[in-house]
Protein backbone atom coordinates (compact mmCIF):
# COMPACT_ATOMS: atom_id res chain seq x y z
CA UNK A 1 0.00 0.00 0.00
CA UNK A 2 1.36 3.44 -0.96
CA UNK A 3 2.02 5.99 1.83
CA UNK A 4 -0.39 8.99 1.65
CA UNK A 5 0.93 12.44 0.91
CA UNK A 6 0.44 14.92 3.84
CA UNK A 7 -1.46 18.12 3.20
CA UNK A 8 -0.06 21.53 4.25
CA UNK A 9 -0.98 22.84 7.68
CA UNK A 10 -3.44 25.74 7.64
CA UNK A 11 -1.54 27.61 10.32
CA UNK A 12 1.71 27.82 8.40
CA UNK A 13 0.85 30.71 6.04
CA UNK A 14 -0.15 33.13 8.83
CA UNK A 15 3.00 32.29 10.73
CA UNK A 16 5.06 32.83 7.59
CA UNK A 17 3.36 36.19 7.07
CA UNK A 18 3.95 37.18 10.65
CA UNK A 19 7.54 36.19 10.31
CA UNK A 20 7.83 38.25 7.18
CA UNK A 21 6.24 41.14 8.95
CA UNK A 22 8.56 40.70 11.91
CA UNK A 23 11.51 40.56 9.61
CA UNK A 24 10.44 43.75 7.88
CA UNK A 25 9.96 45.46 11.19
CA UNK A 26 13.32 44.30 12.37
CA UNK A 27 14.86 45.59 9.16
CA UNK A 28 13.29 48.97 9.63
CA UNK A 29 14.33 49.10 13.19
CA UNK A 30 17.81 48.15 12.28
CA UNK A 31 17.94 50.91 9.77
CA UNK A 32 16.75 53.44 12.33
CA UNK A 33 18.63 52.06 15.26
CA UNK A 34 22.09 53.22 16.01
CA UNK A 35 25.07 51.05 15.32
CA UNK A 36 25.61 48.31 17.89
CA UNK A 37 28.64 47.62 19.80
CA UNK A 38 31.04 44.99 18.46
CA UNK A 39 30.07 42.48 21.14
CA UNK A 40 26.38 42.94 20.34
CA UNK A 41 27.05 42.50 16.64
CA UNK A 42 28.84 39.19 17.26
CA UNK A 43 25.85 37.93 19.24
CA UNK A 44 23.39 39.01 16.58
CA UNK A 45 25.14 37.36 13.63
CA UNK A 46 24.55 33.77 14.83
CA UNK A 47 20.94 34.64 15.61
CA UNK A 48 20.45 35.91 12.09
CA UNK A 49 22.06 32.81 10.58
CA UNK A 50 19.80 30.50 12.54
CA UNK A 51 16.77 32.50 11.57
CA UNK A 52 17.72 32.33 7.90
CA UNK A 53 18.19 28.59 8.14
CA UNK A 54 14.81 28.31 9.82
CA UNK A 55 13.22 30.30 7.09
CA UNK A 56 14.78 28.18 4.37
CA UNK A 57 13.43 24.99 5.94
CA UNK A 58 9.86 26.30 6.17
CA UNK A 59 7.42 25.71 3.26
CA UNK A 60 6.94 28.13 0.45
CA UNK A 61 5.59 31.67 1.05
CA UNK A 62 1.97 32.24 1.73
CA UNK A 63 1.45 33.84 -1.64
CA UNK A 64 2.85 30.75 -3.36
CA UNK A 65 0.60 28.31 -1.43
CA UNK A 66 -2.72 27.41 -3.03
CA UNK A 67 -5.82 28.11 -1.00
CA UNK A 68 -7.21 25.16 0.89
CA UNK A 69 -10.76 24.18 -0.07
CA UNK A 70 -13.33 23.90 2.66
CA UNK A 71 -14.11 20.27 1.92
CA UNK A 72 -10.59 19.32 2.97
CA UNK A 73 -11.57 19.52 6.63
CA UNK A 74 -14.23 16.85 6.19
CA UNK A 75 -12.18 14.62 3.87
CA UNK A 76 -10.16 11.69 5.26
CA UNK A 77 -6.50 12.17 5.80
CA UNK A 78 -5.64 9.74 3.01
CA UNK A 79 -7.54 7.67 0.38
CA UNK A 80 -6.50 3.98 0.19
CA UNK A 81 -5.70 2.69 -3.24
CA UNK A 82 -7.98 -0.20 -4.32
CA UNK A 83 -6.37 -3.66 -4.21
CA UNK A 84 -5.65 -5.46 -7.44
CA UNK A 85 -6.14 -9.25 -7.82
CA UNK A 86 -2.90 -11.15 -8.05
CA UNK A 87 -2.53 -13.94 -10.64
CA UNK A 88 -0.65 -16.58 -8.66
CA UNK A 89 -0.20 -18.80 -11.68
CA UNK A 90 1.31 -16.03 -13.72
CA UNK A 91 3.63 -14.81 -10.94
CA UNK A 92 4.57 -17.62 -8.50
CA UNK A 93 5.41 -16.37 -5.06
CA UNK A 94 8.30 -18.69 -4.32
CA UNK A 95 9.54 -19.07 -7.87
CA UNK A 96 13.18 -18.07 -8.01
CA UNK A 97 14.04 -15.50 -10.54
CA UNK A 98 15.83 -16.92 -13.52
CA UNK A 99 19.18 -15.42 -14.16
CA UNK A 100 19.15 -13.29 -17.26
CA UNK A 101 20.64 -14.78 -20.39
CA UNK A 102 20.40 -18.46 -19.21
CA UNK A 103 18.40 -20.78 -21.58
CA UNK A 104 15.91 -23.45 -20.31
CA UNK A 105 17.54 -26.94 -20.28
CA UNK A 106 16.13 -29.45 -22.77
CA UNK A 107 14.71 -32.83 -21.51
CA UNK A 108 15.78 -35.86 -23.51
CA UNK A 109 13.79 -39.07 -23.97
CA UNK A 110 16.67 -41.17 -22.65
CA UNK A 111 16.75 -39.17 -19.42
CA UNK A 112 13.00 -39.70 -18.95
CA UNK A 113 13.35 -43.43 -19.59
CA UNK A 114 16.24 -43.79 -17.14
CA UNK A 115 14.35 -41.82 -14.50
CA UNK A 116 11.26 -44.02 -14.91
CA UNK A 117 13.35 -47.17 -14.72
CA UNK A 118 15.07 -45.98 -11.55
CA UNK A 119 11.67 -45.16 -10.03
CA UNK A 120 10.34 -48.63 -10.89
CA UNK A 121 13.41 -50.21 -9.34
CA UNK A 122 12.95 -48.21 -6.17
CA UNK A 123 9.27 -49.21 -5.96
CA UNK A 124 10.11 -52.88 -6.48
CA UNK A 125 12.77 -52.68 -3.80
CA UNK A 126 10.30 -51.20 -1.31
CA UNK A 127 7.67 -53.80 -2.16
CA UNK A 128 10.18 -56.62 -1.64
CA UNK A 129 11.25 -55.12 1.66
CA UNK A 130 7.71 -54.92 3.04
CA UNK A 131 6.56 -58.36 1.76
CA UNK A 132 9.39 -60.54 3.06
CA UNK A 133 7.19 -62.54 5.48
CA UNK A 134 4.42 -62.97 2.97
CA UNK A 135 6.87 -64.29 0.37
CA UNK A 136 8.40 -66.67 2.92
CA UNK A 137 4.98 -68.08 3.84
CA UNK A 138 4.15 -68.46 0.16
CA UNK A 139 7.40 -70.31 -0.46
CA UNK A 140 6.72 -72.67 2.47
CA UNK A 141 3.19 -73.46 1.28
CA UNK A 142 4.32 -73.95 -2.31
CA UNK A 143 7.07 -76.27 -1.13
CA UNK A 144 4.63 -78.36 0.92
CA UNK A 145 2.14 -78.57 -1.95
CA UNK A 146 4.88 -79.49 -4.39
CA UNK A 147 6.15 -82.22 -2.04
CA UNK A 148 2.64 -83.68 -1.66
CA UNK A 149 2.07 -83.60 -5.41
CA UNK A 150 5.39 -85.26 -6.06
CA UNK A 151 4.65 -87.94 -3.45
CA UNK A 152 1.24 -88.69 -4.97
CA UNK A 153 2.67 -88.76 -8.48
CA UNK A 154 5.47 -91.07 -7.37
CA UNK A 155 3.02 -93.39 -5.62
CA UNK A 156 0.71 -93.58 -8.61
CA UNK A 157 3.59 -94.03 -11.00
CA UNK A 158 5.18 -96.79 -8.98
CA UNK A 159 1.81 -98.52 -8.39
CA UNK A 160 1.23 -98.78 -12.13
CA UNK A 161 4.82 -99.68 -12.93
CA UNK A 162 6.32 -103.19 -13.28
CA UNK A 163 7.91 -102.71 -9.86
CA UNK A 164 4.58 -103.78 -8.31
CA UNK A 165 3.47 -106.37 -10.82
CA UNK A 166 1.62 -109.55 -9.76
CA UNK A 167 3.93 -112.53 -9.48
CA UNK A 168 1.90 -114.87 -7.26
CA UNK A 169 -1.84 -115.58 -6.65
CA UNK A 170 -2.85 -116.90 -3.21
CA UNK A 171 -6.31 -118.47 -2.72
CA UNK A 172 -7.60 -118.52 0.88
CA UNK A 173 -10.79 -120.01 2.43
CA UNK A 174 -11.37 -123.15 0.35
CA UNK A 175 -12.43 -126.42 1.93
CA UNK A 176 -14.33 -128.19 -0.82
CA UNK A 177 -12.52 -126.55 -3.72
CA UNK A 178 -8.91 -127.11 -4.74
CA UNK A 179 -6.97 -123.89 -4.12
CA UNK A 180 -4.42 -124.68 -6.81
CA UNK A 181 -7.18 -125.10 -9.38
CA UNK A 182 -8.64 -121.70 -8.49
CA UNK A 183 -5.18 -120.05 -8.58
CA UNK A 184 -4.52 -121.56 -12.00
CA UNK A 185 -7.78 -120.04 -13.25
CA UNK A 186 -6.47 -116.62 -12.16
CA UNK A 187 -3.04 -117.02 -13.79
CA UNK A 188 -4.00 -114.43 -16.41
CA UNK A 189 -3.32 -111.69 -13.88
CA UNK A 190 0.37 -112.61 -13.56
CA UNK A 191 2.52 -109.67 -14.70
CA UNK A 192 -0.26 -107.10 -14.27
CA UNK A 193 0.44 -104.15 -11.90
CA UNK A 194 -1.40 -104.54 -8.63
CA UNK A 195 -3.31 -101.31 -9.15
CA UNK A 196 -4.40 -102.41 -12.64
CA UNK A 197 -5.84 -105.85 -11.78
CA UNK A 198 -8.98 -106.39 -13.85
CA UNK A 199 -11.90 -107.12 -11.49
CA UNK A 200 -14.16 -108.24 -14.32
CA UNK A 201 -11.57 -110.77 -15.49
CA UNK A 202 -11.26 -112.16 -11.94
CA UNK A 203 -15.05 -112.49 -11.69
CA UNK A 204 -15.27 -114.28 -15.02
CA UNK A 205 -12.63 -116.79 -13.86
CA UNK A 206 -14.36 -117.51 -10.53
CA UNK A 207 -17.84 -117.93 -12.00
CA UNK A 208 -16.70 -121.37 -13.21
CA UNK A 209 -16.79 -122.59 -9.58
CA UNK A 210 -20.39 -122.86 -8.29
CA UNK A 211 -19.19 -123.57 -4.75
CA UNK A 212 -17.86 -120.01 -4.47
CA UNK A 213 -20.49 -117.84 -2.79
CA UNK A 214 -18.50 -114.62 -2.35
CA UNK A 215 -14.91 -113.52 -2.83
CA UNK A 216 -12.65 -110.55 -2.18
CA UNK A 217 -9.43 -109.55 -3.93
CA UNK A 218 -6.60 -107.98 -1.94
CA UNK A 219 -3.35 -106.57 -3.27
CA UNK A 220 -0.38 -107.14 -1.01
CA UNK A 221 2.66 -105.26 -2.30
CA UNK A 222 4.97 -105.79 -3.79
CA UNK A 223 3.93 -108.87 -5.84
CA UNK A 224 1.10 -110.84 -4.11
CA UNK A 225 -2.55 -111.02 -5.13
CA UNK A 226 -4.72 -112.63 -2.41
CA UNK A 227 -8.19 -113.98 -3.23
CA UNK A 228 -10.37 -114.74 -0.19
CA UNK A 229 -13.23 -117.15 -0.94
CA UNK A 230 -16.40 -117.97 1.00
CA UNK A 231 -17.74 -121.29 -0.22
CA UNK A 232 -21.39 -122.17 -0.47
CA UNK A 233 -22.70 -124.58 2.16
CA UNK A 234 -24.68 -127.48 0.70
CA UNK A 235 -27.85 -128.17 2.65
CA UNK A 236 -28.92 -131.34 0.83
CA UNK A 237 -29.70 -132.88 -2.49
CA UNK A 238 -32.81 -133.01 -4.61
CA UNK A 239 -33.63 -136.02 -6.71
CA UNK A 240 -34.43 -135.35 -10.33
CA UNK A 241 -35.12 -137.84 -13.13
CA UNK A 242 -31.68 -137.03 -14.50
CA UNK A 243 -29.86 -137.54 -11.20
CA UNK A 244 -29.18 -136.02 -7.82
CA UNK A 245 -28.50 -132.28 -7.57
CA UNK A 246 -26.55 -130.91 -4.61
CA UNK A 247 -27.92 -127.47 -3.65
CA UNK A 248 -27.26 -124.78 -1.05
CA UNK A 249 -29.72 -122.73 1.01
CA UNK A 250 -30.32 -120.36 -1.89
CA UNK A 251 -31.21 -123.22 -4.24
CA UNK A 252 -28.04 -122.92 -6.31
CA UNK A 253 -27.04 -126.21 -7.87
CA UNK A 254 -23.53 -127.03 -6.78
CA UNK A 255 -23.05 -130.36 -8.45
CA UNK A 256 -24.94 -133.11 -10.31
CA UNK A 257 -24.39 -136.82 -9.82
CA UNK A 258 -26.07 -140.10 -10.63
CA UNK A 259 -25.85 -141.28 -7.01
CA UNK A 260 -27.00 -139.59 -3.81
CA UNK A 261 -24.18 -137.47 -2.29
CA UNK A 262 -23.10 -138.91 1.03
CA UNK A 263 -23.41 -136.84 4.21
CA UNK A 264 -26.29 -134.67 2.99
CA UNK A 265 -30.05 -135.02 3.65
CA UNK A 266 -32.60 -135.59 0.92
CA UNK A 267 -34.83 -132.56 0.44
CA UNK A 268 -38.45 -132.73 -0.58
CA UNK A 269 -39.83 -129.43 -1.84
CA UNK A 270 -41.98 -128.30 -4.71
CA UNK A 271 -39.63 -125.58 -5.99
CA UNK A 272 -36.19 -124.34 -5.00
CA UNK A 273 -37.30 -120.74 -5.45
CA UNK A 274 -40.23 -121.00 -3.03
CA UNK A 275 -40.39 -119.62 0.51
CA UNK A 276 -40.78 -123.17 1.82
CA UNK A 277 -37.37 -124.12 0.37
CA UNK A 278 -35.71 -120.99 1.79
CA UNK A 279 -37.13 -121.79 5.25
CA UNK A 280 -35.92 -125.41 5.00
CA UNK A 281 -32.46 -124.31 3.95
CA UNK A 282 -32.22 -121.78 6.82
CA UNK A 283 -33.21 -124.46 9.35
CA UNK A 284 -30.61 -126.93 8.12
CA UNK A 285 -27.87 -124.30 8.18
CA UNK A 286 -28.80 -123.37 11.78
CA UNK A 287 -28.38 -126.96 13.03
CA UNK A 288 -25.27 -127.75 15.07
CA UNK A 289 -22.70 -129.94 13.27
CA UNK A 290 -23.43 -133.03 15.39
CA UNK A 291 -27.19 -132.75 14.90
CA UNK A 292 -26.83 -132.04 11.19
CA UNK A 293 -24.80 -135.18 10.67
CA UNK A 294 -27.69 -137.44 11.83
CA UNK A 295 -30.45 -135.70 9.83
CA UNK A 296 -31.15 -137.71 6.67
CA UNK A 297 -34.24 -135.98 5.24
CA UNK A 298 -36.10 -132.69 5.29
CA UNK A 299 -39.35 -131.48 3.86
CA UNK A 300 -41.52 -128.35 3.85
CA UNK A 301 -44.90 -127.64 2.32
CA UNK A 302 -44.95 -124.04 3.56
CA UNK A 303 -42.58 -121.70 5.34
CA UNK A 304 -44.16 -122.67 8.70
CA UNK A 305 -44.14 -126.39 8.13
CA UNK A 306 -40.52 -127.58 8.26
CA UNK A 307 -39.98 -131.20 9.24
CA UNK A 308 -36.71 -133.11 9.67
CA UNK A 309 -36.03 -136.86 9.92
CA UNK A 310 -33.31 -138.55 11.96
CA UNK A 311 -31.74 -141.52 10.22
CA UNK A 312 -31.59 -144.96 11.78
CA UNK A 313 -34.60 -144.52 14.05
CA UNK A 314 -36.86 -142.52 11.70
CA UNK A 315 -37.66 -140.02 14.45
CA UNK A 316 -39.41 -136.90 13.11
CA UNK A 317 -38.58 -133.37 14.29
CA UNK A 318 -41.41 -130.87 13.89
CA UNK A 319 -39.56 -127.58 13.53
CA UNK A 320 -42.24 -125.20 12.36
CA UNK A 321 -40.91 -121.92 10.94
CA UNK A 322 -37.29 -120.80 10.68
CA UNK A 323 -37.78 -118.27 13.49
CA UNK A 324 -35.77 -118.84 16.67
CA UNK A 325 -33.84 -121.68 15.00
CA UNK A 326 -30.84 -121.30 17.31
CA UNK A 327 -33.01 -121.53 20.44
CA UNK A 328 -34.90 -124.52 19.03
CA UNK A 329 -31.65 -126.34 18.23
CA UNK A 330 -30.35 -125.77 21.75
CA UNK A 331 -33.58 -127.08 23.36
CA UNK A 332 -33.62 -130.12 21.02
CA UNK A 333 -30.05 -131.10 21.93
CA UNK A 334 -30.93 -130.95 25.64
CA UNK A 335 -34.07 -133.06 25.13
CA UNK A 336 -32.22 -135.66 23.05
CA UNK A 337 -29.80 -136.20 25.91
CA UNK A 338 -32.61 -136.93 28.35
CA UNK A 339 -34.84 -138.65 25.82
CA UNK A 340 -32.73 -140.35 23.11
CA UNK A 341 -34.23 -140.75 19.63
CA UNK A 342 -34.33 -144.56 19.98
CA UNK A 343 -37.41 -144.34 22.19
CA UNK A 344 -39.01 -141.27 20.66
CA UNK A 345 -41.16 -140.96 17.52
CA UNK A 346 -41.60 -137.16 17.40
CA UNK A 347 -39.77 -134.09 18.79
CA UNK A 348 -42.03 -131.01 18.47
CA UNK A 349 -39.91 -127.86 18.96
CA UNK A 350 -42.15 -125.46 17.05
CA UNK A 351 -42.56 -123.69 20.40
CA UNK A 352 -39.16 -123.76 22.15
CA UNK A 353 -40.69 -122.78 25.49
CA UNK A 354 -43.01 -125.82 25.46
CA UNK A 355 -41.34 -128.77 23.73
CA UNK A 356 -43.44 -131.88 23.09
CA UNK A 357 -42.00 -135.39 22.95
CA UNK A 358 -44.01 -138.37 21.67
Amino acid sequence: MRRPTPLPTPEEPPRRAAADRGGSARGAASDSAPALAPEAQRREIPARASASRRRSSEPAAAEETAPIPEWIDDAPLFAPEPLRPVDREAVPVDAPAEPPGEAEPTVRLGDVWRSARARRRAIRSEVRRFTVRQRRRRIVWLSVIAAVVLLIAASIGSAYSPLFAVQRVDVVGTSQLDAQTVAHALSGQIGTPLAAVDESAVKAALVQFPLIETYTVEAQPPHDLVVRIVERTPVGFIQYPSGYSLVDAAGVQLSMSSTPPSGYPALTVSDTSSTAFRALGAVIRALPTQLRSIVTAGSAQTADDVTLTIGGTGTRIVWGSADESAEKAKVLETMMVSRPPQGVHVYDVSSPSAIVVQ
